[in-house]
Order: C-alpha cells, then sequence, then structure tokens
C-alpha cells in the first residue's frame, strides 16, 4: 500500500514526494529520501504526512505533525472516540488530520447510497470481503459505514424488527451484531483486495449497493484528494465524503 500511494504522489504534478518511512528501505523511493522514522525529517520541508501503518505508528505520526504543526493524512483506523475528541482538540493553528476508513471514491459514493436507502428498508445487512492477509475483522470501512446506517436510521425513526433467528447452529453464523439489527460478515481470501455489499430488504423487494476495489491504485485518487484538501481544512476530519 505504501509503495501504491508513494506512487500516485510522486506521479502528481502538483505534489512532491520528499520522504518515505519504513522499517526497511522500500523498493522503489521514486526519487525520494528513505529514513526508518518520522523524526528523522526535519519539518520545516514536509508539508502533508501520509500514513498508512500500525496504529501506535499512526498515533506517533500524528502527534510529531501536531506538535509541529503540519497536515496528516492517515488510512490506518481504530482510534476511539476519546482519542479522536483529544486530537481534536489537540491541533494547533491552521493544522489539519483527515482519518479515513477507506480512500476508494466509490466506497465513500456507496456510504451515502447506503445512507439515502437505510430508511427505507426493514432490514439491513452487511458483507465486507479481503485479502487473506488483513489482520483486522470486521473492516474499518464495514464498521463506518454500519455507523452510517445506523444513524441513518435512527434519525428517521426506523425500529428494527426483532431478530428472526433464535437458534444459531453454529455459533457465529448471523455474523457480528452491529447492534440495532445490523449484522456484519468478514470473508477473507487469497485472491481478493477490498470489497463490501450493503444488502438492504423490505416486503417484497430488495436492494443491494456494491463496491469493488480490484487494485490497490484506486486508493490512490483518495490520498491524492486528501493531500491537496487537508492542508486548506484546519481541524479533524473524519473520512473522505467531506472532501468530496
Amino acid at each position: 500500500m505504501g509503495q501504491t500511494i508513494a506512487r500516485a504522489i510522486a506521479e502528481t504534478e502538483d505534489l512532491s514526494l520528499v520522504g518515505l518511512v519504513d522499517v526497511r528501505e522500500p523498493a522503489d523511493l521514486f526519487g525520494a529520501a528513505y529514513k526508518v522514522a518520522l523524526s528523522d525529517f526535519d519539518p520545516s520541508g514536509v508539508d502533508v504526512v501520509v500514513d498508512f501503518s500500525t496504529l501506535d505508528t499512526a498515533r506517533e505520526s500524528i502527534l510529531w505533525c501536531i506538535r509541529n504543526q503540519r497536515h496528516a493524512v492517515v488510512g490506518t483506523t481504530g482510534f476511539t472516540p476519546r482519542e479522536l475528541e483529544e486530537m481534536e482538540a489537540g491541533i494547533k493553528g491552521a493544522s489539519g488530520v483527515v482519518i479515513a476508513a477507506n480512500f476508494a471514491v466509490g466506497a465513500v459514493l456507496l456510504q451515502r447510497f447506503a445512507k439515502l436507502a437505510a430508511p427505507f428498508f426493514t432490514r439491513v445487512e452487511l458483507i465486507e470481503y479481503h485479502h487473506d492477509q488483513k489482520v483486522d475483522a470486521p473492516s474499518g470501512t464495514a464498521l463506518e459505514t454500519a455507523r452510517v446506517i445506523r444513524e441513518a436510521r435512527a434519525e428517521a425513526g426506523v425500529v428494527t424488527p426483532p431478530e428472526p433467528t433464535t437458534h444459531e447452529v453454529l455459533p457465529g453464523s448471523r455474523g457480528a451484531d452491529y447492534g440495532d439489527g445490523i449484522n456484519i460478515h468478514a470473508v477473507r481470501l487469497p485472491g481478493l483486495v477490498a470489497h463490501q455489499e450493503v444488502l438492504f430488504g423490505r416486503e417484497g423487494e430488495g436492494l443491494t449497493i456494491r463496491h469493488d476495489a480490484f487494485d490497490r491504485s484506486s486508493f490512490g485518487a483518495g490520498v491524492v484528494l486528501a493531500v491537496r484538501k487537508v492542508q486548506s481544512k484546519p481541524g479533524l476530519t473524519i473520512g473522505l465524503d467531506p472532501l468530496l
């Protein structure tokens, strides 16, 4: 993913890739400097830090950006609500931080469409499909989609009927219960990249909204968009949607 993002930035005319950070030197540096830690860079030579790493590393990157009044675009998920509140309160001056679960434009549009549909259907289920190297389940994208749907249903006053299944022959076969009748199912298989389906149902009809990321390059355009927009959007922004 780091190589994909670096390539997207390096190939964008109005952006300059100044450095790459990793514990091991990447295969392609795209003409940029390589450091083992973000702190090895002079902040004055950096405008925006893009972080797609682990949660602990992303926390350090954001703190470095806030401390040095730089901008951050983060694709790592798992921050607690309290962390986000403290982050927003701690951001200095015109610094901006964008944290998004998914940088594919189609995935963001799926959430928009799901939000529109949510109040009109009795039930909804989510299925997310990812490659077999993904360590967390369900995905941050699925959790964010479920949140958007639940809030839209609550705002519209939709009441979900009781769960119809009273006995699971195999525990967990109905998926993970996100709450308010929204179940999330996670699939991990080789050959997949990142895919999501939202299935709505009501008496006599159904609606399926699906997004497929067939290649990691699909995230590059969203990252470039965020890098451009974060510099004029101070404070904390959650998700790519507010930037579209």
